[in-house]
């Protein structure tokens, strides 16, 4: 049995019953498994995550896509997080039995599809990335959707499918094939988005600071639900930055900064590896942390996975 992950990011995260419309598009596809659903107010962005063999993900990623660009209108969407369109991102994450490869093709697949059947300008990234100043995601998504319709003018960032055109309504999408990511915040005791944001530069792999890590995105932000500023980073690599190492640096950090953290919270889900040192995390700080539905390998019922 081949298992391998799609976890869409869209654009919406305070219209309930947006959610669960595209939710249910995902169910409508047998020998699907939604494992989790994690909105966001502040961020207005809701993260997807569910698996499946090849065929039915791919079908099970397109309907999700259809189904989201039809309720989501960028001209009117506004939130804290970056994104370029009503599906901001959608990637494909090897788990069992399947090759990253298997997961470029399938990227390949959907970009094609959604470029041709809806319109929608696709960048492929990270692993499908057919150029190299389109691996990283963040030089997607420079500009944001406010600055799509003049760099789609720009020959170098030519749409990898669909219409090199900008669509006002859905903008573009960013379709990849990667590692397993964790999506790691932490939260602060204060409104002060700015020291998150010191706290962000110091840490991420494009820094300068000394507690940098590699493999690791970051940046921050004020998210109003929880009334605090949050340090809320990517690890792409959980060697290179062990949650327990990130979370430490940001409590030192904060202090020299003249604030503390209180906690985390973990977006989407996190393989069972990463939570070695999950008792000093605070992952109960702002939601419920369920081990049971959180934890990828948990949900699906399968062996720790050899990341």
């Amino acid at each position: 049995m081949k298992l391998i992950e799609c976890v869409p990011n869209f654009s919406e995260g305070r219209d309930k019953a947006k959610i669960e419309a595209i939710s249910s598009a995902i169910r409508s596809v047998q020998e699907i498994s939604l494992m989790d659903v994690d909105p966001g107010e502040g961020t207005n962005r809701t993260v997807y995550t569910f698996a499946g063999p090849p065929e039915a993900l791919l079908e099970a990623a397109f309907r999700s896509i259809e189904k989201g660009v039809e309720l989501i209108d960028m001209r009117l969407q506004h939130g804290a997080h970056p994104r370029i369109g009503a599906c901001d991102v959608c990637p494909f994450v090897p788990l069992l039995n399947a090759t990253m490869q298997e997961c470029v093709e399938l990227a390949k697949k959907l970009g094609w599809r959604v470029g041709n059947e809806l319109g929608i300008p696709v960048y492929l990234y990270a692993e499908a990335a057919a150029r190299s100043e389109r691996k990283r995601l963040p030089d997607i998504r420079r500009g944001e959707y406010e600055g799509l319709k003049e760099k789609l003018k720009d020959p170098k960032w030519r749409p990898d499918f669909g219409p090199c055109e900008f669509n006002a309504r859905s903008g573009a999408t960013a379709v990849g094939a990667r590692r397993v990511l964790v999506a790691f915040n932490v939260n602060l005791d204060t409104d002060d988005a700015g020291i998150a944001k010191r706290i962000a530069a110091e840490i991420r792999s494009s820094g300068s600071g000394s507690r940098r890590f590699e493999s690791l995105e970051a940046r921050g932000w004020f998210i109003p639900e929880y009334g605090r500023a949050q340090v809320t980073t990517n690890i792409l690599d959980i060697d290179a930055a062990p949650l327990a190492a990130v979370f430490a640096a940001c409590s030192e950090l904060a202090a020299e900064f003249g604030a503390s953290v209180t906690g985390s919270e973990i977006v989407g889900m996190v393989p069972e590896r990463a939570l070695a040192d999950i008792d000093r995390l605070g992952l109960n700080d702002v939601s419920l942390f369920d081990p049971a539905q959180k934890i990828l390998e948990r949900a699906l019922g399968i062996p720790p996975l050899k990341l």
